[in-house]
């Protein structure tokens, strides 16, 4: 099978900030902390885990070990970072160094039963794509992640491409693309031809990932709202704007985000355990959401830390 043609860069999009600020943890937060054993917690809808066992788990030979930083971010890793602030599901991302090999993934998916979704990485070129997405789709993967190749002006011809949208259409799949602003359009284009395919935009489309919130691909971006299965993860925010802690800058993009989708369509997530990079912590990603927003109701977080996620990835 063949793969996207650059290696994603992962340091290039983990950035550091200033020293991190004070996070206010009242009113809703307070309420994270008393959770009973009955309350569903709240989801993390992207998340990314890997363990140093290479020689069980082998990575991808276009990687090398050095590349794997942290050296280490397993499920229980992971976990101890969500359950002090109340997160108790997760989808789980087929992180790039295993690329088609989800054979870690899907062992943390196992092993945990009930806590992780997973979406899995996906070659819409594969002869045996049907095969691979209903394989995949037995073992609990819920979602495509498809990362932009610097050829996303081909994808909406490609009969691959058309393929995969049809057949997660058909079995209530997610398409989830990792693009850049300027591969907006063809998502865009994608999303017209494809209208009952559920799509899932990872990290505002990396709109703000320059330093600045541009507005023009932040409109393009709010344009996908008129697509009505269409979501958008708002999640990053250690990699956006100021990529400072509290990261109170993000709140305008937050803003017309929220009025373009509306909340039933917006998703937290972390973008773990490059968002517990210091000084970034997961406390303060949630946190943002949860605490310091103004303009969300409680109503509207109920649906971005948890409601829309499970609509989509555990429903």
């Amino acid at each position: 099978m063949t793969f996207s043609s650059a290696r994603p860069s992962r340091r290039d999009f983990l950035v550091t900030g200033a020293a991190a600020a004070a996070v206010a943890t009242t009113g809703l937060a307070a309420d994270v902390g008393a959770q009973s054993d009955t309350d569903p917690g709240w989801i993390d809808a992207h998340v990314h885990v890997w363990t140093p066992d290479v020689a069980k788990y082998p990575i991808s030979p276009r990687f090398k070990v050095a590349d794997m930083q942290p050296a280490s971010f397993t499920p229980d890793q992971l976990l101890d970072q969500c359950k002090p602030v109340g997160v108790r599901r997760i989808v789980l991302i087929q992180m790039s160094f295993y690329e088609f090999d989800h054979r870690y993934m899907l062992h943390a998916m196992r092993t945990h039963p009930g806590a992780f979704s997973g979406v899995a990485l996906i070659d819409f070129r594969d002869k045996h794509l049907v095969d691979r997405i209903d394989e995949l789709q037995k073992q609990g993967v819920r979602g495509f992640r498809i990362p932009t190749d610097g050829k996303t002006d081909r994808w909406v011809d490609d009969p691959g491409m058309a393929k995969l949208w049809q057949t997660a259409a058909v079995r209530g799949l997610a398409i989830c693309p990792l693009i850049n602003p300027q591969d907006i359009s063809s998502v865009d284009a994608l999303c017209e031809r494809y209208p009952e395919t559920t799509v899932v935009i990872d990290h505002f489309a990396r709109v703000g990932v320059s330093g600045t919130i541009e507005s023009v691909p932040l409109a393009n971006l709010c344009q996908l709202a008129r697509h009505p299965n269409t979501h958008v993860k708002t999640s990053a925010f250690y990699a956006l704007g100021m990529k400072t802690p509290p990261y109170d800058d993000l709140k305008p993009m937050i803003r017309k985000v929220y009025d373009s989708f509306g909340p039933e369509r917006l998703m937290w997530a972390s973008d773990c355990p490059y968002q517990v990079d210091a000084p970034h912590t997961y406390q303060a990603s949630i946190a943002l959401v949860r605490d310091r927003i103004g303009f969300l109701s409680d109503s509207d977080k109920q649906w971005m830390l948890r409601g829309t996620a499970e609509k989509v990835f555990f429903a």
